[in-house]
């Protein structure tokens, strides 16, 4: 999902080498959904499954595991992912990537001593170009927005209310109206078990 030199970008806590962001892109639900993290119905499956699968690469390709999660504290994800040029922040303050949109779903990076070369990102925000920016206006309670802090009481009630349950069972409203996001090839299934995850009742 993104690839960065840390000393040539400034990134926070590396001091060189390559790191390379890892997220959950469109083949994630179909290998997650048969993991057996996820069969045993134990808390935090996505981010056990996280730990065993990027843990496993870490140790393949010797590099060192960082993860979005067990903190505090806790590694600078957005940090890292702004530096890769390949992730924005949105019209409504979320995190945008070039190619899923706001569906971006970090789940490890890899950290290697050596510096190696990899494709250029992006150049700008794929919002700059989205004329209409329809994620501004699908929030049904207006909890979103780019110049002051998400409105979390807001949407938590929202999604208690019997108008909140399309939200609970397809996805956030705002995220999905991203045209970009799209690209990540979300299942009604993930986006409930996110929306849970995010909003247990």
């Amino acid at each position: 999902m993104g690839a960065l030199h840390p000393a040539r970008c400034g990134a926070k806590q590396l001091d060189g080498g390559t790191l390379l962001l890892l997220g959950a892109g469109p083949g994630f639900w179909p290998v997650f959904s048969k993991a057996r993290e996820y069969q045993d119905r134990l808390p935090n499956p996505i981010d056990r499954w996280s730990t065993r699968v990027v843990g496993a690469l870490a140790t393949q390709f010797k590099s060192t595991a960082f993860y979005p999660f067990g903190g505090p504290p806790y590694a600078p994800f957005i940090d890292w992912a702004e530096k890769s040029g390949s992730t924005f922040v949105s019209p409504i303050g979320m995190l945008v990537h070039d190619t899923i949109g706001l569906m971006i779903s970090y789940r490890g990076a890899l950290s290697f001593e050596q510096e190696f070369p990899f494709p250029a990102p992006v150049s700008q925000s794929p919002c700059i170009s989205c004329v209409d920016q329809p994620c501004k206006s699908r929030c049904p309670v207006s909890a979103l927005s780019s110049d002051r802090d998400y409105n979390v009481p807001a949407c938590r009630e929202f999604l208690d209310s019997d108008a909140g349950k399309p939200c609970m069972t397809q996805g956030c409203a705002a995220r999905l109206a991203c045209p970009v996001s799209a690209g990540a090839g979300r299942t009604a299934a993930q986006s409930t078990h996110h929306m849970k995850a995010f909003h247990p009742k």
